[in-house]
């Protein structure tokens, strides 16, 4: 497959270049500073432009397959500016303009309803301060929901819970149009794994998605 993946040096962006070019995918990262790429990807293509300018982006859309979105805020201030939003709709704006349908985004499980069986602490206590502390990324996040919903692109959403920083186990679970019950953490090389999963899924075509542990 020919993918492209916006917010490539993030921790799950890293993970989701390395896992596809593992795989023999034809991969490339859209990248404000390549030298926040880590060394070794070979084979990597990389395209230095603005996230946020559909122009911009068209040299990294052009004859791709799919495109992956793991954009995030750095730091409070962009998530107060918001970042994920404006970059996501420069980005189905671009693949408009290059006939690309495919495309996965990563969000968050606080940004979704509780699902069903959720036990009461988690619905009751942990996940509303959860929201509140985070407000104005998840408000960010969810303006990005909306605007890839309302798109005609063969678009996903994944909503991971807390992001880790360990080994690939392959072994998660996968909740299609809810999140997933108690689940609390995710590895990122496991967020990864699932998402270049969902890309040839075509029951997760237009739905939401949750894994965690």
């Amino acid at each position: 497959m020919k993918l492209t993946v916006c917010g490539a040096t993030g921790g799950t962006g890293q993970e989701i270049v390395r896992q596809a070019l593992a795989a023999g995918h034809e991969v490339t990262a859209v990248v404000r500073d390549p030298a926040r790429l880590p060394e070794g990807l070979t084979g990597l293509r990389v395209v230095t432009a603005d996230v946020t300018d559909p122009k911009a982006l068209r040299p990294a859309m052009e004859g791709r397959d799919a495109v992956v979105s793991g954009i995030g805020p750095r730091s409070r201030k962009q998530a107060r500016a918001g970042v994920v939003a404006p970059a996501t709709r420069a980005i189905l704006s671009a693949m408009a303009l290059c006939g690309v349908r495919r495309f996965v985004a990563v969000s968050a499980a606080p940004v979704g309803p509780s699902p069903e069986g959720d036990p009461f602490l988690d619905r009751r206590i942990i996940l509303p301060l959860v929201r509140r502390s985070l407000r104005d990324v998840y408000a960010d996040l969810g303006a990005m929901e909306q605007a890839v919903g309302g798109s005609d692109t063969e678009w996903t959403i994944v909503r991971p819970p807390r992001l880790l920083d360990r080994p690939l186990t392959g072994t998660y679970r996968r909740v299609v149009g809810a999140n997933v019950p108690a689940g609390r953490t995710i590895a990122r090389s496991d967020l990864a794994h699932a998402i270049l999963t969902l890309l040839d899924d075509p029951a997760t075509v237009r739905q939401v998605v949750g894994v965690a542990y």
